[in-house]
């Protein structure tokens, strides 16, 4: 199969180890690497806010000071232990890049246009416009770190496991609509969560503690032979950023 991925630009982990499993089953024509501009950043903060109110986004910014401080250095060590491991398994795909602001732009759907590829992987923040997303002939999919319909939209494994539901901790293999993580769903990845690992770690793991089975899937959506989860009738909620005071719920979980 012919594949394209668009990854963020300081997103190493995918843009130099998922880029390599990638390759090393598939046509890897080419990677849409995305360079957020400061609007951008902005946009996202203010929808958030427009989300959860200005007092729960004080809750946000407070997670993220006691993660930069106590938990993302940690991460950093892992993260790069864990690179170095796909980059012995795994060959350099040697394949082309495009650096834009978002997988909407003009240059961007005109690379993947000339990439022609089957499947798009888009491991991105950003929402894609459907003259992008149908470009591939089989799909563009997400890897997305929640089990859908229940955790859909933002950190899903986090809220799994503050909400004390830790058997839907896990990864959601989805193919993009034009909804929030409400296109047809090919398969759940989950794994168990750790005490003292990082939400980011977990989310992570979802991923690259599934890899096999993750291409198994991609080659039977491919050949044909996927067969579509029903979710029909299940409960659907959208997330969205972690809070301080819902991490406390989280240490007690995983501490139980």
């Amino acid at each position: 199969m012919r594949t394209v991925l668009i990854c963020h630009e300081e997103d190493r982990l995918n843009r130099v180890g998922l880029a390599r499993w990638l390759g090393s089953f598939s046509n890897l024509a080419g990677i849409v690497v995305l360079r957020e501009t400061p609007e951008r950043k902005r946009r996202r903060v203010k929808r958030e806010i427009e989300r959860v109110g200005w007092v729960r986004f004080v809750d946000v910014l407070a997670f993220r000071a006691y993660y930069s401080a106590f938990l993302a250095s940690r991460d950093r060590v892992w993260e790069e232990a864990l690179i170095t491991r796909l980059c012995a398994d795994y060959p350099d795909p040697e394949t082309k890049e495009l650096i834009t602001s978002t997988p909407n732009t003009p240059e961007a759907e005109a690379f993947i246009r000339e990439c022609a590829p089957d499947v798009i992987i888009a491991r991105c923040k950003t929402l894609i416009a459907a003259r992008v997303f149908t470009i591939a002939t089989v799909g563009t999919f997400v890897m997305h770190p929640g089990i859908c319909p229940e955790y859909r939209n933002a950190h899903g494994c986090f809220w799994a496991v503050a909400n004390g539901d830790t058997d839907n901790v896990g990864m959601t293999l989805l193919k993009i609509d034009k909804g929030v993580d409400t296109g047809p769903t090919y398969g759940y990845f989950r794994v168990r969560p750790h005490a003292n690992e990082s939400h980011i770690v977990l989310q992570h793991r979802t991923v690259f503690d599934n890899l096999g089975e993750i291409r198994k899937a991609l080659e039977q959506i491919v050949a044909g032979k996927a067969i579509r989860i029903d979710t029909a009738g299940r409960s659907s909620a959208e997330w969205g950023q972690p809070w301080l005071t819902k991490y406390f719920e989280w240490t007690r979980v995983l501490r139980s």
